[in-house]
C-alpha cells in the first residue's frame, strides 16, 4: 500500500467537499484518515495469514472443534464502507490442533482488507484448510453490511449470513448437519470455543 497516494486522494476529497470548518485543523485531516486506513482498517495487508497459524498435536480420536462469535470488521470494496460481524469456525481435526488465538488472528488478517464478504469466507476456509490439513472445514460468517443500511435501501437489521465448507462438511450431510446444530445452539451467546 501506498500512504502518500492514499493521503493526496483525501486530500482531493475533502477538497470536494467544499465544507470548511472554522478553527478546526482540517489540514491534518489526510494524514489522520491516511494513517487510520494505513495502519488500522486495511491492516490485513501487511499479514500473511498463513503465517498467523500454529498447531499443535491433536489427540486420536479428537472430535469437531468450533470457534464461536470471533468478531470481525472488514471494508466493502464496492462502497469502502465497513461491514461487521461474527464468525464461526469449525474443522475436524487430523493430526494438527490449531492454537484458538490464532483463528482469530486468521480472521483478522483476511478481515482488515477490502473484501467481499462471500470471499472472506471463503480465504479463511482455505487458510485452514492449508495450515491445518483437517478432515473438514466449515466457516460461517454473519454480517451486518453499512452499504445496505447506512446508503441505497437503508435496510436496518439486515444481515447477510455465508457459509463455506470443505472436505466431510461437503460431502457428508449429516456431519454437516450436526456441526450447524451446534453453532446454531450458541451463535447468540458469548465467543466459546467447544472442542
Amino acid at each position: 500500500m501506498d500512504r502518500a497516494k492514499m493521503e493526496e486522494a483525501i486530500r482531493l476529497f475533502v477538497d470536494g467537499v467544499e465544507e470548511r470548518f472554522p478553527g478546526d485543523d482540517l489540514e491534518a485531516t489526510p494524514s489522520r484518515v491516511a494513517r487510520a486506513w494505513f495502519e488500522d482498517l486495511l491492516s490485513g495487508y501487511h499479514t500473511n495469514p498463513d503465517e498467523e497459524m500454529s498447531w499443535t498435536g491433536a489427540p486420536e480420536g479428537t472430535g469437531p472443534v468450533l470457534l464461536q462469535n470471533v468478531s470481525f470488521t472488514s471494508i466493502c470494496v464496492h462502497h469502502l464502507l465497513p461491514f461487521v460481524g461474527r464468525a464461526h469456525v469449525v474443522y475436524l481435526p487430523d493430526s494438527r490442533l490449531a492454537g484458538l488465538s490464532k483463528i482469530g488472528r486468521v480472521v483478522e488478517a483476511h478481515s482488515r482488507r477490502l473484501q467481499i464478504q462471500e470471499r472472506l469466507t471463503s480465504e479463511i476456509l482455505g487458510t485452514l484448510e492449508r495450515t491445518l490439513r483437517p478432515h473438514g472445514v466449515l466457516i460461517l460468517l454473519e454480517a451486518d453490511h453499512t452499504c445496505m443500511t447506512l446508503r441505497g435501501v437503508r435496510k436496518q437489521g439486515s444481515r447477510l449470513v455465508t457459509l463455506s465448507v470443505s472436505g466431510v462438511y461437503e460431502t457428508d450431510p449429516s456431519a454437516r448437519k450436526e456441526v450447524l446444530g451446534l453453532l446454531a445452539q450458541g451463535r447468540d451467546g458469548p465467543s466459546r470455543a467447544t472442542r
